[in-house]
């Protein structure tokens, strides 16, 4: 339908006031922040044209490591309840028969004026009749990237929408698609580069912090973390069984950490990278916020594994260290990685090699106990590669857990590691 069909359907005052929201959808709804006050606006507007719309939803396949689909409801009396999920298979039996499938394979509306529909049309129908509808209408959105989205309406106005309401309602679908369409790719390009580099570093790299050799240095503690006997698991195990005793490993530590504001910054095979900042504050609590979530990651692998006794037992071995980090973009030409490198970045990975050596799960540089502020244990003065001065290296005065020593060697008072 063209404008000049819809003017003589709808009439001139309602073009104007359809070609207003159609604006605004393309306009400032693109800038606003929350989706859910776009769907709200939207809805509100479309009351004002007249159309009786008393639920809308909004379903959009995404891309995320804990869900694949997000879904938003508004109702009439109710406002918009927002909901994840992980939406069913192709061959799901309640995929296949609802109204979603047959828009998805038809690319065309559904329409169902449903005192005349039979329940078993669509496995939703009974429950659209129980709670008084009586028109329906499912929209499909289909993606440049082949990502789709659906869009629902239902009334219960006695003679359901009218053909002028379901023209403005079809004047109304492109735009709103466009605008579903931008937020979803926004929303999928968050998502991702959360997944794969983090949040703070998303934050930068949208923020367009994207220039080679770009960095800033930042003081905060600086966490080391790593599998023992690894490379034992994984010939055991094979790549199957070894990603998934990995995947084990950091659902034990990652969750521990994030919980006192600590940032993953990397995934090393077996071991990771995270760093805890200093508050913006001031507030030095830091090494405090490290040592605790190094502390509770051993607890969780040690209950893990005492759930478990059949799998493979996993160990750690951490080290914390205190100091200053170059943080931004490192790599060649068009390939660049956002990470952290620097002294004390080496300092802390030398020092996660003596774990080993040492029998120690937990071990703190000199710089992050003077930092820490509670007593630490001495366990004395050793040569890391790379370094010409003897490091020393201290444990917590308590552990606070019992974990499998990593290896059982004499403690060793002054030698080369690494």
């Amino acid at each position: 339908m063209n404008s000049w069909q819809l003017r003589e359907l709808i009439g001139p005052k309602a073009t104007i006031e359809v070609g207003a929201l159609r604006d605004w959808l393309l306009g400032d709804a693109r800038r606003a922040e929350d989706p859910s006050k776009n769907l709200t606006e939207m809805c509100n507007r479309m009351l004002a044209l007249g159309l009786p719309i008393e639920r809308v939803a909004v379903s959009i396949s995404t891309l995320h490591a804990e869900h694949d689909a997000v879904g938003r409801i508004w109702l009439k009396d109710g406002g918009v309840k927002e909901s994840v999920y992980v939406s069913p298979g192709p061959d799901d039996p309640t995929f296949l028969r609802s109204p979603y499938y047959a828009a998805l394979t038809s690319r065309e509306w559904v329409e169902m004026r449903l005192a005349e529909t039979p329940d078993d049309r669509f496995g939703i129908v009974p429950d659209l009749k129980a709670e008084g509808f009586t028109h329906y209408i499912c929209a499909p959105i289909t993606f440049a990237n082949e990502m789709t989205a659906w869009m629902t309406m239902a009334t219960r106005a006695p003679q359901g929408f009218s053909a002028r309401d379901l023209a403005i309602i079809a004047s109304i679908l492109p735009p709103f698609s466009a605008l579903l369409e931008l937020r979803v790719a926004w929303g999928t390009l968050r998502n991702v580069l959360r997944i794969y580099v983090g949040d703070e570093p998303r934050q930068a790299i949208l923020g367009g912090n994207v220039k080679r050799g770009q960095v800033s240095t930042i003081r905060s503690a600086i966490l080391f973390a790593d599998m023992r006997d690894s490379t034992q698991h994984t010939v055991e195990l094979g790549a199957v069984g070894a990603v998934q005793l990995f995947n084990d490993f950091f659902d034990c530590l990652v969750p521990a950490i994030e919980q006192r504001h600590g940032e993953v910054l990397k995934y090393l095979g077996d071991g990771l990278l995270a760093i805890f900042r200093e508050a913006k504050d001031g507030e030095c609590d830091a090494p405090e916020r490290a040592l605790s979530a190094a502390r509770d990651g051993l607890a969780s692998l040690n209950a893990f594994n005492s759930e478990h006794p059949a799998r493979p037992q996993m160990r750690a071995g951490i080290a914390l260290h205190y100091g200053e980090a170059a943080y931004g973009n490192i790599g060649s030409g068009t390939r660049l990685d956002f990470t952290v490198i620097g002294r004390d970045v080496s300092l802390a990975s030398r020092i996660a090699e003596m774990n080993r050596t040492l029998d120690e799960p937990l071990l703190l540089s000199a710089a992050f106990a003077r930092e820490l502020g509670q007593k630490v244990r001495p366990l004395g003065k050793f040569r890391a590669k790379g370094f010409v001065d003897p490091v020393e290296i201290f444990r917590p005065d308590v552990i606070d857990v019992t974990l499998d020593r990593v290896y059982r060697t004499p403690k060793a008072t002054f030698f080369d590691i690494g």
